[in-house]
């Protein structure tokens, strides 16, 4: 195909799987439990930090959490209590923990009493065509307050090599203003334009065979590779790719 027809194939694939048949399959559906902005924001994070491996198992231990805060999540944030935050000792996704759970409301709680919210930390580092340094910077934000250096490893970063997939996902959900409904869009601060396609062994294997990348590695140099290509057919609009890229590689098998 040539780069008219590849666009007009992806522009095809994007309409077909951006729908709200979409979200019951995937753990978007999680922010879209709520209505008040924070709790969207929060439940959408600690959704998307999990969200690697079978995606049953997310979408299961991702109500799990939201259980476990009493289904108000900024309330739980920024109201909890030692016995609270005892209730986690149960919770564990993979190699996410009931530490790395517990530290990571009190990281949030720090976020919203110290940095004005998770929006505000993206928000402020945020380049044109590039989100790579803001989320580089709100790890940093994250991490200010005492952890456990094991708990690190859950937030990426894409100025060290990593692809950030998870985070790139998370910043699709809460900045991308689309009427199809899956994608929230309830951050007006961060520009679409600067938004990245996430990238994971599925949208990665189908961006090598439509010739979008040639990195083996889904690493931060692979993402730079794919932003550039979808970039080209869609300034403006880059990451609506991956409905078309996960659709096709998880749906069709392409």
């Amino acid at each position: 195909m040539n780069q008219i027809e590849l666009k007009e194939f992806l522009d095809e694939k994007v309409i077909q799987y951006n729908t709200r048949d979409f979200i019951e399959s995937d753990p978007v559906q999680i922010p879209h439990l709520f209505s008040r902005k924070e709790d969207i924001e929060i439940a959408g994070f600690l959704s998307a930090t999990i969200a690697w491996g079978n995606r049953t198992m997310i979408i299961k231990n991702s109500h799990r959490m939201m259980d476990m805060m009493g289904n108000t999540p900024y309330d739980f944030v920024m109201s909890h209590t030692n016995s609270d935050l005892e209730r986690l000792e149960s919770f564990v996704h993979r190699t996410f923990n009931s530490q790395d759970f517990t530290f990571f409301i009190q990281s949030l709680q720090n976020i919203y009493q110290k940095h004005d919210g998770i929006e505000a930390v993206f928000s402020k580092h945020q380049e044109p065509h590039s989100m790579q340094r803001s989320i580089s910077e709100f790890k940093k934000t994250f991490f200010e307050i005492p952890h456990l250096i094991r708990t690190e490893k859950h937030v990426s970063d894409p100025l060290k090599g990593s692809a950030a997939k998870r985070l790139h996902m998370y910043l699709r959900w809460m900045c991308r203003q689309d009427s199809k409904g899956v994608d929230l869009g309830i951050w007006k601060t961060v520009s679409m334009a600067a938004l990245s396609c996430p990238l994971d062994v599925h949208s990665g294997n189908v961006a090598r065979k439509l010739g979008l990348l040639t990195r083996k590695q889904n690493d931060a140099k692979a993402l730079a590779e794919l932003d550039a290509k979808l970039r080209e057919l869609d300034p403006n609009d880059p990451s609506k790719y991956d409905f078309a890229l996960f659709g096709l590689g998880v749906f069709e098998g392409f």
